[in-house]
């Protein structure tokens, strides 16, 4: 793990980053929330130095609003050695010519969606995780993902974040659906939801991609995340071997970038 109160070359993995990756929720913004100002000037000022990838469970429209319209000022030439992974890597979007490029997309098919559909819906009926008071539609089919979202995508930080603080509600939810599509991918995604995608695309598949597309290798790279624990969605990432460094929220990851950019 990178460590900021010593030099790089003190650091577990030996090396200075050649790519830093990031979670979007609770890493570099708060959940659904723009960018403080304070983080986008310090992307701005990593972009500079290295590549930045950011790889989240959100859509693109998702990215655009809480990251790039925040960037206020990024050149194209900034903007270039950005990567965007919407839908925790099952999308790759790049720079070019002023607009974002869709390299790939690990699209659902209409069987696997419908039966996500139905799998998370029914069960999180079971459980007793339906809300009926809730910010927008509980289940969203983001094309390469199905997200079920316990409030809603547009629920308030705070009432997302006491809705499930131990994560038990997502774990039930997520094991009993795992068990109706086992030939799709199941997991917990941020503060009240689960993610439904193809089976082994996850985030893990996301950096190998970012790897072999960029050609930088996995041991170069950085991630930065959150949700590095066993049943967190960015926990594949360390289990591929990326050196990762855990955050507790946008305010860590900024006084860790603040002390990181200096050295490389």
């Amino acid at each position: 793990m990178y460590n900021v109160r010593v030099t790089i070359a003190d650091s577990a993995a030996g090396r200075t980053p050649k790519l830093v990756a990031f979670d979007l929720d609770d890493t570099l913004a708060p959940s659904k929330s723009p960018l403080d100002p304070r983080m986008a000037d310090l992307l701005r000022r990593l972009l500079d130095r290295v590549p930045v990838c950011i790889i989240s469970g959100g859509q693109l429209g998702q990215f655009t609003m809480q990251v790039i319209d925040n960037l206020t000022g990024a050149s194209d030439q900034e903007l270039s050695r950005l990567h965007l992974m919407p839908t925790c890597g099952t999308q790759y979007y790049t720079h070019s010519s002023g607009g974002w490029d869709q390299i790939y997309a690990e699209d659902l098919t209409d069987d696997e969606k419908s039966r996500a559909l139905a799998s998370v819906e029914k069960r999180a009926k079971e459980l007793g995780l339906w809300e009926t008071d809730t910010w927008g539609p509980i289940l969203e089919d983001r094309g390469s993902q199905i997200t079920f979202s316990a409030l809603g995508q547009q629920a308030p930080v705070a009432a997302k974040s006491a809705w499930d603080p131990t994560g038990a509600k997502k774990s039930a939810l997520r094991d009993a659906v795992a068990a109706d599509v086992p030939d799709l991918e199941v997991r917990s995604g941020g503060s009240t939801s689960v993610d439904i995608t193809r089976k082994g695309i996850d985030k893990a598949y996301g950096m190998r991609k970012l790897a072999a597309l960029t050609g930088i290798p996995l041991d170069d790279m950085l991630f930065v995340g959150d949700r590095l624990d066993p049943d967190g969605n960015d926990y594949p990432v360390k289990a591929l071997g990326v050196p990762c460094h855990a955050v507790t929220g946008w305010t860590d990851t900024a006084e860790f970038l603040e002390g990181l950019i200096p050295q490389l």
